[in-house]
């Protein structure tokens, strides 16, 4: 995609992934109504909003999974989806399941090992699913994610499900891996910390339209106990319960 973006005084970054006019519709159900969103490269972007409003469809669209009943969806280089659950075939070892249909490739057993070594499994390698543990498997779930190599990552409630100390771990893990790899970043979360803690943009969506958007300039490691975090939490949750009215 060879068009910019600019944000406030930012240089001009390249787009990675964009929705115009975008509308989603199943049977008579508009999920996405007339949506304009885009990522640029490097950028961490949250997605909130009430349950139902279009947040899974919409990273569905980017991930290629759907197609919009209008508009335009464009999205460049690869990319590579983490979803709820981390899905693994628990009848292959971990490092195929890294692969998954790429065993053929000359490199691709040590390509699988660097991810797992990226994600702290290295010597997980051999393993089975079965022997993991719940923030073991999701992040086998995200070393499949970067053996793809991608320009655009997008999570889909990837730590709801686990308990609040490897739910930390977890999202400082992504953080460290999307500074080293500058891949573009969506996540969809229902928690506003998360959302605060590792995004640079967070986009709030209601009935199926992009109600607010505010940038996030916290430096990181962000503290959840500063002032400044929950300033942000405190509009945040003021926008998110009139985006409810």
């Amino acid at each position: 995609m060879s068009d910019l973006a600019y944000s406030g005084g930012r240089a001009a970054v390249p787009v990675v992934a964009r929705l115009s006019g975008v509308r989603k519709r199943y049977g008579e159900n508009t999920v996405l109504d007339n949506v304009d969103f885009s990522v640029r490269e490097g950028e961490f972007v949250a997605l909130v909003g009430p349950s139902g409003t279009g947040k899974t469809t919409l990273l569905r669209l980017l991930a290629g999974l759907e197609s919009a009943s209008n508009g335009r969806t464009e999205v460049s280089g690869n990319t590579s989806v983490v979803f709820q659950e981390p899905r693994l075939i628990q009848a292959q070892r971990v490092w195929k399941n890294v692969l998954l249909d790429d065993a053929h490739q000359p490199d691709a057993r040590s390509r699988a090992a660097a991810a797992l070594q990226d994600v702290g499994l290295e010597d997980k390698l051999e393993s089975w699913p079965v022997s993991l543990s719940g923030g073991q498997a999701q992040r086998v779930a995200v070393a499949r994610a970067l053996y793809r190599r991608p320009d655009l990552m997008l999570l889909d409630e990837p730590f709801s499900a686990l308990d609040a100390f490897t739910r930390r771990s977890m999202q400082s893990l992504v953080l460290k891996l999307w500074a080293k790899y500058a891949f573009g970043a969506v996540i969809v979360t229902h928690d506003l910390d998360e959302a605060l803690i590792v995004a640079d943009r967070i986009v709030i969506l209601s009935k199926g339209r992009i109600c607010h958007e505010t940038r996030v300039d916290l430096p990181r490691e962000r503290d959840v106990t500063s002032p400044e975090f929950n300033a942000l939490k405190r509009d945040l949750l003021k926008q998110f319960s009139l985006s409810l009215s």
